[in-house]
């Protein structure tokens, strides 16, 4: 039988500590508060830990549970419930839960909570207190069980998991999945384990899945969803086993992402964080939007030039590649004096004659043919202007045209030989020579020529792990911790550098990596039609404060095509790029009116609630339909963006604002469009009058309430 032998109130949020009658292990139930829950709706023998871990030599879980999950094993059912200690520091609190294994090991399963978050945070630790070794070959983040069972009786047809595909320049894709079609409804007997387990291998942890799941009670209207913050291999759980379902994750089990490690006597284990949270809502949104909350926590560290989300033009879409003094110097002269803050020089300053951007990463040596007075000039020339300088570098790559190359000696290996992609070899960040050079070559470049802008690319992926330790999983996770480490060096000796995360666009938007830094490039869909509809998925995973989108302005472009492309900027952070030095100045009169727009709505894009209205989209190539975000500010502020793709557009569209009552009224504060005309704010709706394929239009509301005198 179960009991509850802890229960505690986090802002909105209800966690409970169940037990055993004997006390041995723990579960984790989280619901909204004020929910009535009923323990012995759970099961009365499918008791599901909070704590999940597998040691190697250990039982595995019961029926049909090998090569499915390691979940449940002998490790957990050892596991006894010692104590559980609260501490609080200000608006923190840490609740930690001590178990023990009777062979030594010591696990402590730590709940963060900050006053005012709508989420909390979860990592565990593990202490090898025996005599010897142990080997961990399984140890997730966190674990939530009862969902739903605690509170309703009967699960048919009731729930279902999200979860957020992703590929180079179609990322964000959710997919929505009732649990039957995932086989996770019991059988007649539910003696047989039911796992559903996914994730990513590698070092690119956005390149298939987001790190990210929700389930949802569709008849409740209650969600409880989660985000991991691992720079590598991860994996997400939806377990059941009777009838109370479970959630887990955290980093690639063995069976999963080819990791196990060694824990000495003495040593000890952490898990990466995971960030989770639970609420009622009519959209897993509303349960995003909480996730994504946990950016801002790194954003208040932010430089000071952070705060109003500057503007950035990056050459890359200007010079492909091919960046220099002279045609730096030519896109300056078309750019100082319109507003931008940070001027990107993006791949290639180092590059030599006829040799691809791309082959060349590595020794990064400033080319004297494409700056023969030296970089130091350039960045100058960018500050005269007005301008933050930046720089691109892909840190921990080595191109096969460079020296650093063959390296071998400091170079990541797999099965004793160099790890090759088809142009790149990876630097082994574990090698204290390796940090040291990287030192001489990012950071003192970065501190030398005073720039305050970094670029960080990478655009392969290591792939299951490599040599250097006793698993190529753990090598994987060492060796992107290392990484991490590196650029937490660069923040430290550089004072007030903005980073900026980019992996082939969008491939390392996970929670830690982002933490770091103060935006991300969102795609590498430059100039795609299909940028709004990936910017807009991206609110999902990011917060759109760190969502960097490009509007690439070409010379052809109709005025009607800028207009599309600024208006998708507007769903994060404005990045341009393109061919500025040939733009007419009618081109350019809408381009500024864009930019003026878009420093009024930064205070929506920093806080706000985002919801979706439009066509259920198939094809990002070949978009049909309508898409409507409206972001839901303070102050009454509301954002409303809008764009037509192909196909059969309605000629009206109308959107019912989010949060409408009687007691409000909304009147248009600005329009961005190429005919202010086509929108109009009518009652509680959004009216639009599209005209034409592929167009667009912004509008900034204010809302106001009247109170009436009872």
């Amino acid at each position: 039988m179960r009991k509850i032998i802890r229960e505690y109130r986090l802002g909105d949020m209800q966690a409970y500590y169940i037990s055993t009658e004997d006390q041995r292990q723990v579960e984790l139930l989280l619901i909204p508060a004020g929910e009535k829950i009923d323990i012995s709706k759970m099961g009365n023998n499918g008791f599901d830990s909070m704590v999940q871990l597998k040691l190697v030599g250990d039982i595995y879980n019961d029926t049909y549970a090998m090569g499915n999950t390691m979940r449940n094993s002998e490790t957990v059912r050892r596991l006894k419930y010692v104590e559980q200690v609260v501490q609080k520091s200000g608006n923190k609190t840490d609740i930690s839960t001590y178990l023990s294994d009777s062979r030594g090991y010591e696990i402590i399963h730590h709940l963060l909570y900050k006053k005012g978050t709508p989420y909390l945070k979860v990592y565990c630790e593990f202490k090898n207190q025996s005599e010897e070794a142990a080997v961990l070959e399984m140890f997730e983040s966190f674990s939530l069980s009862g969902i739903s069972s605690a509170l309703f009786s009967g699960s048919e047809e009731r729930m279902r998991l999200h979860r957020i595909r992703s590929v180079w320049s179609a990322e964000g894709r959710i997919e929505s999945i009732p649990l039957e079609d995932l086989q996770l409804e019991t059988a007649w007997d539910p003696h047989a384990v039911r796992c559903e387990k996914f994730g990513q291998v590698g070092s690119m942890p956005v390149n298939k899945f987001f790190p990210f799941a929700a389930l949802e009670d569709m008849e409740n209207h209650i969600f409880w969803g989660v985000q991991i913050a691992c720079p590598a291999s991860w994996q997400i759980e939806a377990y059941r086993k009777e009838e109370s379902l479970a959630l887990s994750g955290g980093l690639a089990d063995r069976d999963f992402g080819h990791w196990y490690k060694e824990i000495p006597k003495g040593g000890e284990f952490s898990t990466p964080k995971a960030i989770i949270s639970v609420c009622k809502g009519d959209s897993v949104d509303i349960l995003s939007h909480r996730l994504t909350a946990y950016a801002l926590e790194g954003l208040e560290n932010a430089p000071l030039i952070e705060k109003e989300l500057p503007i950035i033009f990056n050459e890359y879409c200007t010079t492909w590649g091919n960046p220099s003094a002279e045609n730096i110097g030519e896109i300056l002269n078309a750019i100082k004096d319109k507003g931008f803050s940070y001027f990107v020089i993006d791949c290639g300053w180092y590059k030599e004659k006829n040799i691809p951007w791309d082959e060349s990463m590595g020794d990064y040596n400033v080319s004297g043919e494409l700056f023969p007075e030296g970089l130091g000039k350039t960045a100058a020339d960018i500050r005269r202007a007005g301008m933050v300088p930046g720089i691109w570098f892909e840190i921990e790559t080595a191109g096969r045209a460079s020296e650093a190359y063959h390296m071998e000696e400091h170079l990541i290996k797999k099965d004793g030989k160099v790890l090759t992609s088809y142009a790149r070899r990876f630097w082994d960040m574990r090698d204290p020579w390796v940090q040291d050079y990287l030192e001489k070559k990012v950071i003192r470049l970065l501190k030398m020529y005073d720039f305050g802008y970094m670029k960080i690319d990478y655009n392969e992926t290591i792939g299951i792990g490599c040599d250097g330790a006793e698993s190529l999983g753990e090598g994987l996770r060492q060796n992107m911790e290392c990484s991490k480490r590196f650029i937490e060096q660069i923040k430290k000796q550089v004072n007030g550098i903005v980073l900026e995360n980019c992996a082939s666009g969008g491939h390392r938007l996970e929670p830690g990596l982002m933490s770091q830094m103060s935006m991300a490039s969102f795609s590498d869909a430059h100039e795609c039609i299909e940028i709004p509809i990936i910017a807009a998925n991206l609110h999902r995973v990011i917060h759109p404060a760190q969502s960097q989108i490009w509007a690439v302005i070409r010379k052809g472009d109709s005025i009607q095509r800028i207009v599309y492309s600024l208006c998708s900027t507007f769903l994060g952070r404005m990045c341009l790029s393109g061919d500025v030095t040939e733009l007419s100045q009618d081109q350019w009169n809408m381009i500024e009116k864009g930019m003026g727009f878009y420093k009024k709505i930064v205070p929506v894009i920093r806080k706000g609630c985002t919801y979706r209205f439009g066509s259920d989209i198939k094809s990002y190539r070949h978009p049909e339909g309508w898409q409507g975000i409206v972001r839901i500010g303070e102050q009454g502020k509301i954002l409303a963006v809008l764009h037509t793709f192909r196909g059969m557009v309605p000629n009206e569209i109308e959107i019912t604002i989010p949060e409408y009552s009687q007691d409000k009224t909304y009147s248009i504060l600005e329009v961005y469009a190429e005919d202010s005309r086509c929108i109009r704010v009518e009652g509680g709706s959004i009216i639009y009058y599209p005209s034409e394929e592929l167009e667009a239009v912004t509008v900034l509301i204010q809302c106001r309430t009247h109170f009436s005198m009872q």
